[in-house]
């Protein structure tokens, strides 16, 4: 029992450590207008950007710098991408279409 304890503790903590490693940095350029020649974000960084949303977040609870949300984004395509990747972390509600069991 205590070595699978063990051992699920281990993988918790690397999961952890993977998903913090992927967490967008803080964003300097908040406020300012997108560079010439940079490219904004779309649809797949929106849908990465949904899928670590409770990473970013928790990060962002500590650093100030880091936002949740990309601020030089391509709009709707973005918006859309962040809203499903988001949706599959949480199910896409289809929690909420559950019947429930009668005893």
């Amino acid at each position: 029992m205590r070595k699978s304890s063990v051992a699920l503790g281990c993988i918790l903590v690397g999961c952890a450590a993977s998903l913090i490693g992927c967490a967008p940095a803080g964003n300097p350029l908040t406020g300012t207008a997108p560079a010439a020649g940079t490219s904004l974000a779309g649809f797949w960084l929106g849908l990465w950007h949904g899928l670590i949303v409770w990473v970013t977040f928790v990060i962002s609870l500590f650093d100030p710098s880091v936002g949740v949300y990309e601020v030089h984004n391509s709009g709707w395509p973005y918006n859309l991408g962040f809203v499903i990747g988001a949706a599959c972390l949480h199910g896409g509600g289809t929690g909420l279409c559950r019947r429930s069991k009668r005893s």
